[in-house]
């Protein structure tokens, strides 16, 4: 039988995910493809600092500590071939066990999330984020000025997700953004017992989940997830209703009522947070790793 994936967590993400490669990323925008190159490999044997995903994929990756191979972590990038022996060389200095990526010399790369069936997709690019939602693969741009910190709760991979529009599909924010909070409330309390549809990251969580139950106490790290909305009551019922529908648990729950996110979770301290809208990412960059969800109504594209 050949090499297979399946029954594996796969997260793709691009080399400035998961390292700081913002210093080259000017090179490439001021001078072009070849000076990039040039750049990149006059520091081949350099290793780059970590980026905002380097908290998750550790903890990710420590899911295989005991030898089984259940978290697979695969390079997705627009960088060219010899520019990805960098990205390699650094994870090797990290202790990550890299084994495979994907170099599109500037090509899109979110076409082979398919074949490697990814759960998720970390990108600084927003056009290649977009892609891979418009795909259905869960998706987020990275934030590069987020708080990065992979020493801090060293045995738990805390990992945040609003609602509306990531957790669970943007039906209800759509009736906010046509009608107003006080229609809104009063959707969701009339709905309150009929589950939201899903949403983009539903199935990340689902696949986090089976990880913690396949790992159960085998390695040393556990996992600890929390919701953090926008909601208030009574429009909460309808979020807790809906997870309790898919068989689905959060260890925290926040229903902040229109708060800034950003204090909050400074107290949760996430390896990452997902978040359909800007204004929040903007908060919460201050306490960890954050990612754009560009989806849902609010980030509707118009030509």
């Amino acid at each position: 039988m050949g090499v297979t994936l399946d029954n594996k967590l796969v997260v793709a993400l691009s080399s400035r995910a998961l390292f700081d490669f913002e210093a080259e990323n000017r090179v490439f925008d001021e001078q072009g493809d070849d000076a990039y190159e040039q750049f990149q490999l006059e520091r081949i044997d350099q290793p780059a600092r970590p980026g905002v995903a380097f908290p998750l994929v550790k903890k990710l990756l420590a899911f295989n500590d005991d030898g089984e191979h259940r978290v697979e972590v695969v390079i997705l990038s627009r960088n060219d071939p010899a520019s990805g022996l960098r990205v390699f060389n650094s994870a090797k200095a990290e202790g990550l066990k890299l084994e495979r990526g994907v170099f599109t010399k500037g090509a899109p790369p979110y076409r082979y999330l398919k074949p490697l069936g990814a759960h998720l997709f970390l990108s600084a690019n927003p056009d290649d984020v977009h892609g891979a939602l418009d795909s259905n693969f869960p998706a987020a741009r990275v934030f590069s000025k987020s708080l990065i910190d992979a020493a801090r709760h060293p045995n738990e991979l805390r990992i945040a997700f609003d609602g509306d529009a990531v957790l669970f599909s943007d039906e209800a924010e759509r009736v906010f953004q046509a009608s107003g909070l006080d229609a809104f409330q009063n959707h969701e309390t009339t709905n309150a017992a009929l589950p939201l549809p899903p949403g983009p990251f539903k199935p990340l969580l689902e696949a986090l989940h089976r990880l913690q139950r396949a790992a159960g106490s085998k390695v040393p790290v556990k996992l600890r997830t929390a919701l953090v909305t926008a909601r208030s009551a009574p429009a909460h019922e309808r979020a807790i209703r809906t997870l309790m529908h898919w068989g689905i648990e959060v260890d925290e729950a926040m229903f902040l009522g229109g708060l800034q996110k950003g204090p909050f979770l400074k107290e949760f301290e996430p390896d990452f947070f997902f978040d359909d809208q800007l204004t929040h990412c903007e908060s919460a960059v201050v306490a960890g790793p954050t990612g754009h969800v560009s989806a849902g109504v609010v980030n509707i594209r118009r030509a």
